[in-house]
């Protein structure tokens, strides 16, 4: 079957070749201005099938032949093909994923050149996106560097300095007054009177077909094997839904035997996956402030989907508090690894998984680090 845009919701398809970031209206329905439509998915598809990687290439790209359409001009900075390094942790080894080491310094690089890559051969050459973070930074440098127009709306009450870099990519910045689903509606807003294409790493499917990346790239840096289990920082759930893709791709082409355990850690002051898979149907847990601000999504769009990431996988969660947040990034910082305390979220949580026993001492663990310590003071 050919692949497709599908929407959760109805099962709706719509043609790969158009852009777009959410499914029609239903006609005549409570849903007939949008505002309540959801992300689309792209259907399941062969991924690599039976070919091979790109010989000769490394990172995102070299496993451009597993993408649902066919991109002949990519927009590449050199992201994927990170480090995967041996670390000692929690009375245990573990390998640590270094997706700081991207061109922007965050692993949403992945996601941004495949979005913008497919966005850029439709006929696309203004985009907006919605962030004030890692997400704004690698949009804004990918339409740069691809020759495109990017406009990255943020609240208001962001800090300069986190807008600093998509601004030297010479993003224009809006700011919104607000809540960040203000600056949501805003970016919306301006795409629906034409201003660009809405990119946003949240909603545009595309991104998700970079961020699966890898999971091909953990397969073939153990050996093509899988590893037992992967430990990610989760707040939108790019990362995850990403790793969920790849592996299940390989699993159903044969490359692999079964699925590695998904684990999603988030800061407990905001942890809505944590709280939904641990009791389905309960009253949401109180937000607070956190340091981990790159996994403070209070409500991610693709919860369901990230809930059955984790089911499917036999995986789980961790909500990790403010104080085994800081002591992670810290201990990590001791060990030469400077990350973003949202990454170290995902260092406590593994030392957690550990003691409790769902992670054992001998299993190969994959400790997925996410974005650079310099972006942000813990």
């Amino acid at each position: 079957m050919t692949p497709a845009y599908v929407d959760p919701a109805d099962g709706r398809r719509y043609p790969l070749a158009v852009p777009r970031w959410r499914g029609d209206p239903a006609a005549g329905g409570p849903e007939a201005g949008g505002a309540a439509r959801g992300p689309l998915r792209i259907t399941p598809h062969a991924g690599l099938g039976s070919g091979e990687p790109e010989t000769g290439a490394r990172g995102v790209w070299r496993y451009r032949a597993a993408l649902p359409v066919e991109v002949a001009e990519p927009i590449s900075l050199g992201e994927g093909g990170t480090p995967l390094v041996p670390l000692p942790w929690a009375g245990a080894g573990v390998l640590g994923k270094l997706e700081w080491c991207s061109p922007t310094g965050s692993f949403k690089d992945r996601g941004a050149s495949v979005m913008l890559s497919v966005l850029r051969a439709q006929g696309v050459d203004a985009v907006i996106e919605d962030s004030s973070g890692n997400g704004g930074a690698a949009v804004a440098a990918y339409a740069a560097a691809g020759g495109m127009r990017a406009a990255v709306f943020a609240p208001a009450s962001t800090s300069p300095a986190k807008l600093v870099q998509a601004r030297a990519h010479g993003a224009r910045i809006e700011l919104v007054d607000g809540p960040r689903e203000a600056a949501q509606a805003a970016a919306i807003a301006a795409a629906e009177r034409g201003e660009g294409c809405y990119a946003s790493h949240n909603w545009q499917a595309f991104f998700l077909e970079g961020t699966k990346s890898l999971a091909y790239e953990i397969w073939e840096d153990l050996g093509r094997r899988a590893p037992d289990c992967v430990v990610l920082p989760v707040g939108a759930g790019s990362s995850l839904l990403g790793c969920a893709i790849g592996f299940g791709e390989l699993l159903r082409s044969g490359r692999i035997s079964r699925l590695p355990r998904l684990y999603a850690a988030q800061p407990l002051h905001c942890s809505p996956l944590d709280a939904a898979h641990r009791a389905p149907g309960a009253a949401p847990r109180p937000v607070l402030p956190t340091v981990a601000e790159g996994a403070a999504i209070a409500r991610p769009l693709r919860l369901r989907d990230m809930l059955d990431a984790v089911r499917e996988s036999a995986g789980g969660t961790v909500a990790v508090s403010e104080a085994g947040i800081r002591a992670a990034h810290a201990a990590l910082a001791a060990r030469g690894l400077y990350v973003e305390p949202t990454s170290a979220t995902a260092a406590a949580g593994l030392a957690e998984l550990r003691a409790s026993g769902d992670i054992g001492v001998g299993e190969t663990a994959i400790l997925v680090l996410t974005g650079s310590g310099l972006k942000t003071a813990a």
